[in-house]
């Protein structure tokens, strides 16, 4: 016979926004690729259900290619900010805008 799945929901995971050690119940799943549905082979963070409720819910569609982009080692958080202004900029201004 096949357990309830509320005895899989008594461990704990750790918000990765705010450190807190919650209930899995009490938490919700986090996919930095943004499919949280597509599981096959993927490992979850979890946020408590606070600091998920605080998330921006927009599409992110290409977030992570432009900060792997403008990402380098060793640079201050002011130039990774001013890079990442000028890429967005770059990316989502229209044609004729370009130049101004």
């Amino acid at each position: 016979m096949w357990r309830s799945r509320t005895n899989g929901d008594r461990k704990r995971v750790v918000c990765i926004a705010c450190g807190d050690a919650v209930l899995r119940s009490a938490a919700r799943e986090y996919d930095k690729e943004g499919n949280r549905w597509e599981r096959h082979g993927k490992r979850f963070e979890h946020l408590c259900k606070s600091c998920y409720r605080g998330l921006c819910h927009q599409p992110r569609e290409e977030l992570e290619g432009l900060l792997i982009d403008i990402e380098e080692h060793s640079i201050s958080n002011e130039e990774f900010l001013l890079r990442y202004f000028d890429a967005v900029k770059e990316r989502y201004e229209s044609p004729g805008e370009r130049g101004r």
